[in-house]
């Protein structure tokens, strides 16, 4: 709700809305709301998500809605994101000797993205994956100072991986949360804090700005000096692997190809 709406549910004016958001020590209404959807995003359920997203949304339509929302978001992190973090978590993921990877939930499309793409530039990349074979402290028993430790959470956030990232910390590895901000569990604990905005659309939350705060990583570290050489020989290697064992379709034609 604006401030006209909700000073019309509640019976008073805009401007006590305003005024009683001041006195509360926020920069107007537009801050106390942000602070409040914060706040209350990670105890609302799946069904009240929807339900939220649902008066939220009307009867605008969904695909400009939120493709347009997902435009914002990644404007929004544009804007915001820490260039100094940023920086310093390429010189973390460049100096480890042990780059671990966790993001469990929704958050695990992420850290298998960013995993795929680092084992081209790194022979020493460890996914972290919740199965049913191994706990995730399994995975990270050994981990040490000279690791780093790369958290992604996005609300609801797992307890696991804040567990995880304590444990991390504590064994003293390098540790770098990727989340939506700094009221987020895991920003607390980490070195380095990367935070891209991730909104409630129904029953699900966008992840459109921090994979592409992903994408810029892996272009940051591809083009490094040190990394540029050994990734061109690699992909020069897997490009005749993958032409003689007919990894990818070539074709332009499809049914030329069904008939092969």
């Amino acid at each position: 709700m604006n401030a006209v709406k909700l000073g019309n549910t509640v019976g008073v004016s805009e401007s006590t809305v305003v005024r009683f958001a001041s006195m509360l020590g926020y920069d107007g209404y537009p801050g106390m709301r942000k602070a409040l959807q914060e706040m209350i995003r990670n105890r609302l359920t799946s069904v009240q998500r929807m339900e939220v997203a649902k008066d939220i949304m009307g009867s605008q339509d969904v695909l400009q809605g939120v493709l347009g929302a997902d435009m914002e978001k990644i404007r929004t992190t544009l804007e915001e994101v820490d260039k100094d973090a940023f920086d310093r978590t390429l010189e973390a993921i460049c100096g480890a000797e042990r780059i671990y990877i966790l993001g469990l939930r929704a958050s695990a499309c992420l850290s298998s993205f960013m995993g795929f793409y680092l084992n081209f530039m790194f022979e020493n990349v460890r996914i972290v994956n919740d199965t049913y074979v191994n706990e995730p402290f399994e995975q990270i028993m050994n981990i040490s100072e000279k690791d780093v430790f790369l958290a992604i959470s996005y609300p609801r956030y797992s307890k696991r991986t804040v567990k995880a990232m304590r444990y991390a910390k504590a064994q003293g590895a390098g540790t770098v949360a990727m989340t939506d901000g700094p009221a987020s569990p895991i920003a607390d604990i980490a070195d380095i804090s990367l935070f891209a905005r991730s909104d409630m659309v129904s029953f699900l939350d966008s992840l459109v700005a921090p994979l592409s705060l992903i994408n810029a990583l892996m272009v940051a570290l591809g083009t490094r000096a040190e990394n540029e050489k050994a990734l061109t020989r690699t992909f020069e290697r897997l490009e005749g692997i993958w032409t003689e064992y007919e990894v990818y379709e070539k074709s332009n034609n499809p049914s030329e190809g069904e008939s092969q």
